[in-house]
């Protein structure tokens, strides 16, 4: 079987490359522009795993973030930060509010499937 990923990301270019880098490698890909259509997917379908851009309107990536672990449902639910924010504060403000992976873009093909084969087991991307 292979795993369900959540992609929250306001920006259509990034979405459809994640969504089809994820495709070729058999995961099931659902999509999200803003944290609140997310928080609603989540709520309907729990996915095995939620890639999440920081910059976003209406709810950032960390508030997101803060909603999410609130939530004793889904507090666990494991989540790669996918963003251009690469300061030093923001990955440890990112690893603080409870992600369990950072990615800066640009990555490339290899690096995202590496952070999720870390997140999700050593399989889950080979």
């Amino acid at each position: 079987m292979s795993a369900f990923v959540l992609v929250v990301d306001d920006n259509e270019d990034n979405l459809l490359i994640i969504r089809d880098i994820l495709r070729t490698r058999g995961f099931e890909v659902q999509l999200a522009h803003d944290g609140p259509t997310a928080l609603q997917s989540i709520e309907e379908r729990r996915p095995d795993l939620v890639l999440l851009d920081l910059m976003m309107p209406q709810m950032d990536g960390f508030e997101f973030l803060e909603r999410l672990r609130a939530n004793p449902r889904h507090a666990a639910l494991p989540v790669i930060l996918v963003t251009a924010r690469s300061q030093d504060d923001d990955l440890l403000a990112g690893y603080k509010g409870g992600a369990d992976y950072y990615i800066t873009k640009p990555f490339t093909p290899r690096q995202l499937l590496h952070g999720i084969g870390l997140v999700l087991g050593s399989g889950a991307a080979d």
